[in-house]
């Protein structure tokens, strides 16, 4: 049982020394600045072209399902009659 504690210590405190070494670039002040240009593109599509398809597929599926809905809506109204 020492062990496995000793060793979790261990995990533990080679995660938190090594973290210091993998700084990455703070990328928000310049995301920030592209975000807020104004450029006259919606603030939804000014990631670009995946945004862009994003937004595409999104409207694409809401409008197939605002059609089904309403298909299936149409069958439920007027059922068809049995023979």
């Amino acid at each position: 049982m020492y062990r496995h504690i000793q060793a979790l210590q261990q995990v533990s405190r080679r995660t938190l020394s090594t973290s210091a070494l993998r700084q990455v670039e703070n990328k928000v002040p310049h995301k920030q600045k592209h975000f807020q240009e104004d450029n006259g593109i919606p603030i939804h599509l000014k990631g670009g072209a995946s945004d862009a398809i994003l937004y595409r597929a999104t409207m694409a599926l809401t409008i197939l399902g605002s059609a089904y809905v309403i298909y299936e809506l149409v069958c439920a109204a007027f059922p068809k009659k049995k023979e």
